[in-house]
């Protein structure tokens, strides 16, 4: 590419990381509420915003694996290959597993809790069959983690490549397409190209890896377009400069999905039209966000340093935390909205108190949880301490 960013702290990557996950974090709670099937039900349920949980399901997780490949390409600057690929397997693979036995067997005992009589005795049957066949193993909000390190090992020899010097010819274009109006959408198509092959035999969004091969696929091209961005000063000036026209394309993609089953009386075109304009919605809202993040958000603040080491726990605990309190007010009579406002914030204090008095101070927590061991302060004195995996994480 003609011009590189320079090696200094991307700050707006590290605020939208923290705004999507927290995103995340809302997202989940609602969904004991909404009409949509998830893991801990509410007695009572509504559909109002289903259309607005629609909205965030579209775009989220993409934008979310994008600045995962941002992160990768900032952090790579000071790694090779070979180190890159140790530290996915210590600080996305390790937390996995730590997660898969630590914290998902309390969400599914919870589902199940009349079916087993203690915690205890949900282990000893833990991987009686398949959560998705009516079982109990599964990795429940933790697909987002094994994704990501699949992701970073599937990436290793497309990185290879782009660094070999041999695909600079293809850079290049790219960043002259993204220098006209509307080049920066017409990046979507490969997206859009790949759901249309894929998605008629994998329709259904499963986060089970097996079966899920066209969101796989989604997802993916979301991450390796994050980490070919990321190295271009020039694509991310193009981004900030056309975001209101990413803005209004996003807008009218949005109006034509949710008006597609009213103006279109045909089911099966009107099906076309909401699916081809949702992944559309996706890339569009997707680069929406990335522009005016990257023209507001780039500033530093205490908030932003505390938050960008905690996030990466914050998301590996937060879901049985939801589902914990979710069960306990389930049943009672009670408003939707004052449970849903209770189970933010019970759920809020608890997760970040945990982190703040069982990880953050243990080194032996901190590494099954992603981060980095504390060490003495004479030994980090001078420097600045990655806190968060390739990936989740910005460079500093």
């Amino acid at each position: 590419m003609k011009q590189q960013l320079n090696s200094g702290r991307r700050y707006d990557v590290d605020w939208l990381r923290i705004i999507l996950i927290l995103s995340v974090f809302i997202f989940h709670i609602g969904m004991m509420y909404n009409t949509w099937g998830w893991h801990m039900k509410n007695i009572e349920q509504v559909s109002v915003y289903n259309p607005l949980w629609s909205f965030l399901h579209i775009w989220r997780m993409p934008l979310l694996f994008f600045i995962s490949g941002v992160g990768t390409a900032l952090a790579l600057r000071r790694r090779s290959i070979k180190q890159y690929a140790g530290e996915r397997c210590r600080r996305l693979l390790l937390p996995f597993f730590a997660g898969l036995f630590l914290l998902v067997p309390v969400q599914v005992y919870l589902e199940k809790y009349d079916q087993y009589s203690s915690l205890g005795d949900f282990y000893l049957h833990m991987f009686d069959g398949s959560y998705s066949h009516g079982g109990n193993f599964s990795w429940h909000h933790l697909w987002f983690i094994l994704y990501l390190f699949l992701f970073s090992m599937i990436a290793i020899p497309v990185i290879k490549w782009l660094r070999s010097g041999r695909a600079n010819n293809l850079l290049c274009s790219i960043e002259r397409l993204t220098g006209r109006k509307g080049g920066l959408l017409l990046l979507g198509l490969p997206i859009l190209i790949s759901q249309i092959v894929l998605r008629p035999f994998f329709p259904q969004n499963t986060n089970a890896l097996f079966n899920d091969w066209a969101y796989f696929v989604f997802y993916l091209l979301y991450f390796l377009y994050g980490y070919i961005f990321a190295g271009s000063a020039t694509i991310t000036e193009n981004i900030i400069k056309q975001r209101r026209l990413n803005l209004l394309a996003g807008t009218i993609v949005t109006c034509c999905m949710f008006l597609s089953f009213d103006l279109i009386p045909n089911r099966y075109w009107a099906e076309v039209s909401y699916g081809v304009n949702s992944i559309l919605l996706g890339w569009f809202v997707g680069l929406t966000v990335l522009g005016y993040g990257y023209r507001f958000m780039n500033f530093d603040s205490w908030f932003r340093r505390v938050a960008n080491e905690a996030i990466y726990p914050f998301y590996l605990l937060h879901q049985p935390v939801i589902v914990f309190f979710g069960f306990l007010l389930k049943d009672l009579e009670m408003s939707v909205w004052l449970k849903f406002g209770l189970v933010i914030v019970f759920s809020f204090v608890t997760t970040v108190l945990i982190y703040i008095f069982f990880v953050r101070p243990f080194n032996l927590l901190r590494v099954l949880f992603g981060l980095k061991p504390n060490k003495p302060q004479k030994e980090v004195e001078g420097g600045n301490e990655l806190l968060i995996p390739v990936g989740i994480q910005n460079e500093e």
